[in-house]
């Protein structure tokens, strides 16, 4: 038995106990701005910016929308094009900061012009919204928009406006920006070490590397779900959703649901499906092909024609299941996926926490999960019955997965016994205490 501390135990003890997490209300009625260079994709980010709304809402706040591309309510966002990191200045900018070690003085005076747009454009959000907290995801942490990272730091040092910096993935994560010319930005905004700025990271490794490469303190909320509300599928969507797909009512699915990069290790469930065809098993990846890694899709299909694997990848828009605005016609929602699922692999070689982990647990799905880094450290210990896969698939995996299918009373038994454990360890009551807590250190608690 692992002897360390779980992961809930390290978040617990951040918070002290005399907070109430069935109250959860500090300084009601807050105007709570978000900011990120988009709010709009099924990503990490987007999924959590909109948990994190809900909670807050729930407790009284107000909460508000700034980025390049906003799928919230539009009486309550402002769209800035240039906020978004495919802006074409803003792509020129990464090309020439990135892969280089020599900056160029017209590199500098562009991130400079951008800079001040920026600024001015978030100080109208601020003052239209009247603003009294920002909440900021992941755009003072990894550089994937320099000038928006500069422009945040200087309007939150003016103003010593109180800020929550999420923190999803650092640039010391990324090999991408291993080599580059904008390092005194780096140091200036990714991120900032100011007195108004509470950070948050996802896992104990990000909050320790934090602390040894910038000296700055954070505090550890992992993502959560609302397993207080079990998820409840539309069955006449579940068929609409099957027919579109060409599937019949009976097909077998595999669901990798994520994006299709090469760090989800998606060639794993090929060749896990590739073991399961014989059982009539296809493999569904929710996301679509080449969206942003196309030699990587190509590659893909090629490795499901050699295993004989009938792939499908979702030709369509995946939406955030938060989206407050109306989708595209094509669009399907993430949490439609799910119900379809006989099995979900998730082999990720990295994750700063995992998302679709959550989400397979939450609609009660039996989980095909590497042990990436993060999940061994803050995850594994806690308890999970999973089907574990240890960096390539075993042939003791690919036997355990088959009786797991094989046998409802071994299925049922595992999915019950993990939802009553991320229910614990991942609700969002968890997230309810941590916010509170992080709250009432800028504003008090309400008598």
């Amino acid at each position: 038995m692992d002897s360390r501390p779980c992961f809930f135990s390290r978040v617990w003890a951040q918070f002290p106990p005399q907070i109430n997490p069935s109250a959860g209300v500090f300084f009601m009625g807050t105007h709570i701005g978000f900011v990120s260079t988009r709010f709009t994709a099924a990503d990490g980010v987007t999924m959590e910016a909109g948990k994190w709304a809900e909670v807050l809402h729930e407790c009284g706040h107000e909460c508000f929308w700034w980025g390049g591309e906003v799928h919230k309510d539009p009486s309550r966002s402002m769209v800035v094009p240039e906020a978004h990191f495919l802006h074409p200045e803003n792509r020129w900018i990464q090309a020439e900061a990135f892969g280089r070690e020599i900056r160029s003085p017209e590199l500098t005076q562009r991130i400079h012009d951008y800079r001040a747009l920026l600024k001015e454009r978030l100080c109208d959000f601020l003052e239209t919204f009247d603003i009294g907290l920002l909440v900021v995801e992941n755009a003072l942490a990894t550089p994937l928009h320099i000038p928006l990272g500069l422009a945040l730091t200087e309007v939150i040092a003016e103003r010593k406006l109180p800020t929550i910096a999420h923190h999803h993935e650092f640039s010391w994560e990324q090999s991408r920006c291993s080599v580059n010319c904008v390092r005194d930005f780096l140091s200036m905004a990714f991120p900032p070490a100011l007195p108004t700025i509470q950070h948050v990271v996802i896992s104990s490794a990000a909050h320790e590397d934090l602390a040894h490469r910038r000296g700055v303190s954070s505090f550890v909320i992992p993502n959560v779900l609302d397993f207080d509300h079990p998820p409840e599928p539309d069955p006449e969507k579940g068929r609409a959703l099957r027919l579109k797909l060409g599937l019949d009512p009976e097909a077998k699915l595999i669901v990798q649901p994520t994006r299709v990069i090469r760090r989800k290790g998606i060639e794993h469930a090929v060749e896990i499906a590739g073991a399961l065809k014989d059982l009539g098993y296809r493999l569904l990846i929710t996301h679509q092909a080449g969206e942003v890694d196309p030699e990587y899709a190509s590659w893909l299909q090629n490795q499901a024609r050699q295993h004989g694997v009938s792939l499908t990848f979702l030709g369509t828009h995946v939406v955030d299941p938060w989206v407050e605005t109306a989708p595209p016609e094509d669009a399907v929602a993430l949490w439609d996926i799910y119900p379809h699922a006989d099995l979900i692999t998730y082999p990720s070689l990295y994750e700063g926490f995992g998302n679709a982990f959550l989400e397979a647990i939450y609609f009660r799905k039996p989980l095909v999960v590497n042990r990436y880094a993060n999940f061994v450290r803050d995850i594994e210990p806690l308890g999970f019955n999973l089907l574990i896969m240890d960096g390539y698939v075993s042939r003791r995996l690919v036997a355990r997965i088959r009786d797991v299918l094989q046998s409802e009373e071994q299925r049922r038994a595992m999915v019950e016994h993990n939802y009553r454990l991320a229910h614990r360890h991942f609700s969002y009551g968890v997230l309810r205490r941590c916010l509170s807590f992080l709250l009432m250190n800028f504003f008090g608690m309400e008598t």
